[in-house]
């Protein structure tokens, strides 16, 4: 199978994926651990995996997984969209960024990118540079469309030039906005040789922050008012799935623009379970794992319909993302929990028995809330009003 083939083919369902348990990376979880989160990941269809950065050791522990449980099973099917991280100067660190200047470390980063994808010819499909690198609301580190394009076209050439396997396909991993789809600011010459270079648009669409930051879509209208509080979440649901919709088609018709027309897939969007702040009960109310789910229903059947390949984020919660606030919502965007719960999305799979005898550190998979559905819809809250 070739990322052409695999890409926007139902029968090979995508996930982002990192299986960190605790709360700092410094803990990596271990080749039998990373085993086990795949066969969970198995089990609920997922057959192409995305990963963020080979700069620590789960990248290529996870592709050695991988390659040892094919070995051991020969009807065992998982591919890897393998991200490499890029930086601007100075990111991450106590002096100011310089996002004209890209980092020192993106050159190695980008040659152990090239390795792995060279060891595992039959499971990396896809090499990713950077993630969310090139939109300006990532102040840390973002850098400018023309390093991306710098790094996409090394790798272009190196495939063209046989030192990449053939069918690999290049392109970097970006918010809607970065790929054209929103504020003209972005509409450069880099970018759009960028489109061009790249051998499909990987974009990501976050309906979930907008309920905060652009509410207008997620707030209840009037002619909504009397309808009961599930009748105006459903809405809402509905008008979010809309809105991913509309950010998608933004990034189709800015490519057609320039006379371009390849695929476009969607490399990350997710929906938080749990949250304080912004989105929680005191913010636009856009949490819970009934919201979480009903998003992920409406994504899946869109996306399957339509031939498009939705890397959903993600497979299980990474607590190390806000370690100092457990309830903080990037705690939580899994469709696990950290200890291998089964949310809302996911308790069909559960009574259908296709975890039966999986584990998560030796928790069996069951489901969150005991299975109660009443209790979990004690914390489900419409939108706020719009009127």
């Amino acid at each position: 199978m070739t990322a052409k083939e695999i890409l926007g083919n139902s029968a090979y369902q995508a996930i982002s994926y990192e299986g960190y348990r605790a709360k700092s990376r410094d803990i990596q979880p271990s080749i039998p651990q990373l085993k086990e989160d795949l066969r969970i990941l198995s089990a609920m269809g997922i057959k192409i995996l995305r990963t963020y950065n080979v700069q620590f050791a789960h990248a290529s522990n996870l592709l050695k997984a991988i390659s040892e449980m094919k070995s051991e099973d020969p009807d065992f099917e998982m591919y890897v969209m393998l991200g490499a991280w890029i930086d601007c100067k100075n990111a991450w660190t106590d002096q100011e960024p310089d996002h004209d200047v890209e980092s020192e470390q993106n050159e190695g980063e980008i040659n152990r990118a090239v390795a792995l994808a060279n060891q595992y010819p039959d499971i990396v499909k896809v090499l990713a540079v950077g993630n969310e690198a090139m939109v300006k609301w990532a102040t840390s580190y973002y850098v400018q469309p023309s390093v991306i394009l710098k790094w996409v076209n090394y790798l272009q050439d190196l495939k063209a030039n046989g030192k990449l396997p053939k069918d690999l396909w290049i392109t970097s991993s970006d918010d809607f906005s970065s790929w054209g789809g929103g504020d003209p600011l972005y509409h450069t010459e880099d970018l759009a040789k960028l489109v061009k270079a790249v051998d499909y648009i990987s974009m990501h669409t976050y309906p979930y922050h907008n309920t905060h930051y652009n509410p207008d879509f997620w707030r209840v209208p009037i002619e909504e008012s009397k309808l009961s509080e599930i009748e105006k979440v459903d809405a809402a649901m509905l008008r979010a799935l809309d809105f991913a919709k509309a950010q998608y088609d933004s990034v189709t018709n800015y490519m057609k623009s320039l006379g371009v027309n390849k695929p476009v897939h969607i490399g990350e969007t997710g929906w938080a379970s749990v949250s304080d702040g912004l989105y929680g009960p005191d913010g636009s109310h856009a949490t819970d794992e009934y919201k979480q789910a009903r998003y992920y229903q409406l994504m899946r059947e869109w996306t399957d319909e339509a031939g498009i390949s939705c890397f959903f984020f993600e497979g299980f919660n990474e607590p190390w993302k806000d370690a100092n606030n457990p309830i903080g919502s990037e705690n939580h965007f899994g469709l696990f929990t950290e200890t291998g719960q089964a949310k809302y999305a996911m308790w069909d799979l559960v009574d259908q028995g296709v975890f039966e005898n999986l584990t998560r550190d030796g928790n069996p998979i069951d489901k969150t809330f005991d299975g109660d559905k009443e209790r979990l819809m004690q914390g489900v809250m419409a939108p706020p009003a719009k009127y």
